[in-house]
Formats: C-alpha cells, structure tokens, sequence
C-alpha cells in the first residue's frame, strides 16, 4: 500500500505573518481577507507612528469584534491626534457598539483627549455631548468638575444636564453647589433634575 504524505495544516495566518512587516507593509495586511493576519497586523502597527489614519479607516468598516479591539488597543497605545480625531469620528457612527468601543479608548488617554474636551462638550450634536460627558467619567483630569459646571450652566438639553449632573453627584465638590441651585430653577419643573441635583448636593455634603 502506497504511503500517503499527511501535510500539517499551518495555524491560519501564519504564512501571513512572515510577509514584510515593515510599517507600509503591516498596512496593507489591515485589507488581508484572513482576520487573523489583520489582528496581527493591527498589532504590530503599535511600533508605526503613521500608522493611525489606516487603523481608523480600517476601525470604521472592520466587522471582525476581535480585530476591532486590537485595533483599538493600537489606537490607544499612539494615542496622537490623528487616532484621538478618528476616535471622534467614531462617535458619530451609526454603529452604537463602534460609539461605546471610542468612548471606552477614549477614556484611556486624557492627555490626549483634555485639550478637545471642551469643544466635544459644545458640540452641535447632543448626543455627541452626552458622549463627552460620558468620557469626563473615567477621564481622571483636574478639571473634569469645572467642565461638568460649565454644561450644567450652560447646556439647554435637558439629557445632556442629567447625563453631567449624573456624573456631578459623584466628583463635585462645594463648588458645584451653586450651579447645582442653579440647575434645580432652571429645569424647576423636571422630576429627575430635581431629585437628580438634590442627590448630587447631598454627596457633596451641601444638601
């Protein structure tokens, strides 16, 4: 009986792994029909600097949830103001899970994200502004308070307001006091900014 030769699967994408991984190169394997050879190349594009407008576009049309969070961690990891601009973009998705995936980056680089806070934070969007208090939450930036003052002052939607005074009852200090009042006349006849200010003002030592 004639031998037959069993050939040894490679794992997938392993072949593709010994292709050029030069930066230009790592590019164009975030177009690699294999999934796997994309995460890989996602990966190991933490080392490309230049790398973040391709991780973006790639981000914006990948369906493969695995890849889409290395491709995150990558973006967050060169947290430069071209991934911190296209995490921005991303909040305008239609894709709610691709919205909370930016969010949740975006909330691991303050220091990339504190100079734009204020202009998410006057956004014309509404829904982009709810975001941006939602980032202030685990942003761990001194002036986190001062900017949640200024949208409760400042901000006619009324989500927008529960979303910040929310997050107010948790980091305020006696100087959210004032705007807290402020905030209960002006939406007077609103049950849940009422209870909601009431709450934050008790935290805080002030109710």
């Amino acid at each position: 009986m004639a031998l037959i030769k069993i050939q040894v699967a490679q794992p997938v994408g392993e072949d593709e792994r010994k292709q050029s991984r030069d930066c230009p190169g790592l590019m164009l394997e975030l177009d690699n029909p294999d999934p796997m050879a994309r995460r890989w190349a996602a990966r190991d594009l933490t080392d490309c600097p230049a790398a973040s407008p391709v991780l973006v576009s790639r981000l914006q049309r990948e369906q493969e949830v695995s890849v889409r969070e290395v491709i995150l961690t990558t973006l967050t990891a060169l947290g430069d103001e071209a991934a911190v601009a296209g995490l921005v973009n991303c909040l305008r998705s239609e894709d709610a899970a691709l919205r909370n995936e930016a969010i949740e980056a975006m909330k691991q680089l303050p220091d990339a994200v504190a100079p734009i806070i204020v202009g998410l934070l006057a956004d014309t969007d509404p829904d982009v502004r709810i975001f941006a208090v939602n980032i202030l939450e685990s942003l761990r930036h001194p002036a986190v308070e001062s900017w949640l003052i200024s949208t409760i002052d400042s901000d006619l939607e009324l989500n927008v307001c529960a979303t910040a005074v929310d997050l107010l009852g948790e980091v305020g200090s006696s100087a959210s006091r004032q705007p807290l009042l402020r905030l209960r006349a002006r939406f007077a006849d609103e049950p849940y900014i009422l209870f909601a200010a009431d709450l934050a003002l008790k935290r805080i030592g002030d109710g």
